[in-house]
């Protein structure tokens, strides 16, 4: 998804409100008060002096009085980055510099708490650091360590929420979250049904519901189809329900035709029936490795080794499994028996 779609989803205070209800105990333990919140337009520039797209910031008062900024980091990428702690360390200057000079605080005054949350969509899991601590070489014993900086961000990894956790909240955070998941066909048009709900028992957010229908677009297209898809999300259902398994056929087709042919060139040096039959498990092969991502999530290189040689008798046995499969273990690993 791109940054512009993340940067007017959260323009919309009731993202925001739902995502740190839903996911932010920390910050509703402070005790927050919604009904008063309001957006900050702080002027944050990148390092080429443009404005930066993805900053949102909103000002949240606290029921006694003070105010919490939340600062989302709209900046959704693929890879970690093990820097973020330093960027935090930028992003939460640049916003207390605005903040002194929009209330023209004086020697005396203190600063707003400030509470930085990053909303990761990446397929790998979030390895980096979260505490600029981790990144400093140096030991925590030493005479230096006072004077280093403290900074942290609260980290919201869409991937690493179990999906029976988001399928039980009733928000739109939680729907995003799924929506930035791997589904396959079916399971996407039945998703669609909880995105259509939520808008059909909360009428009035028109913008939003539009964005959603985009959100699904794109995890239409993530399937790497060439077919119109349609404006309205029913619509999108039925086209998933009737093209669904017609993308299934073609993937298992495709997979097939690769390795057959690999399988027949093989074949001619060493016989055309071993040829053939392993042409079939590598096209069984290929095409349960284009299946696993979009139902338990990467596949790492381990993992993609052993299916590429495997027996076709063996892949026949995970491909079974994987049709009830919520994890890579529950197709991988043997089944215990009591």
């Amino acid at each position: 998804m791109s940054d512009s779609l993340y940067h007017r989803l959260f323009s919309h205070p009731v993202m925001v409100e739902q995502l740190v209800r839903e996911f932010v105990p920390e910050a509703m333990a402070a005790g927050l008060d919604f009904s008063r919140m309001e957006r900050v337009n702080a002027k944050f520039h990148a390092s080429t002096g443009s404005r930066r797209e993805g900053d949102v910031v909103w000002r949240i008062p606290t029921i006694g009085g003070e105010d919490v900024y939340l600062y989302l980091l709209c900046e959704f990428q693929s890879t970690v980055d093990w820097w973020m702690p330093v960027r935090t360390q930028v992003y939460e200057g640049l916003l207390w510099q605005h903040v002194i000079v929009e209330k023209t605080l004086k020697a005396g005054d203190r600063l707003p708490p400030v509470l930085m949350l990053l909303l990761y969509n990446g397929e790998p899991r979030w390895s980096a650091p979260t505490n600029i601590a981790d990144l400093i070489a140096l030991p925590t014993d030493s005479p230096l360590w006072p004077w280093q900086p403290r900074v942290r961000y609260h980290l919201l990894d869409m991937g690493a929420v179990p999906d029976d956790d988001l399928a039980s909240r009733d928000s739109l955070a939680a729907l995003l979250f799924r929506l930035e998941q791997h589904h396959e066909p079916d399971e996407l048009a039945n998703l669609i049904d909880d995105v259509v709900g939520w808008f059909r028992r909360h009428p009035g957010y028109e913008e939003l519901k539009s964005l959603f229908t985009e959100l699904v677009r794109q995890a239409i297209e993530g399937f790497g189809t060439s077919v119109t898809i349609p404006d309205d999300l029913m619509e999108m259902k039925t086209m998933l329900a009737r093209q669904g398994e017609v993308w299934k056929q073609r993937w298992l087709a495709e997979g097939e035709a690769r390795g057959e042919a690999r399988g027949e060139a093989r074949g001619e040096a060493r016989g055309e029936a071993r040829g053939e039959a392993r042409g079939k498990a590598r096209g069984k092969a290929e095409m349960l490795l284009r299946l696993l991502p979009m139902r338990c999530g990467p596949v790492s290189p381990e993992i993609e080794e052993r299916v590429r040689k495997a027996s076709s008798e063996q892949l026949d046995e995970w491909s079974v499994r994987l049709m009830s499969a919520r994890t890579l273990e529950d197709v991988f690993d043997e089944p215990t028996t009591h």
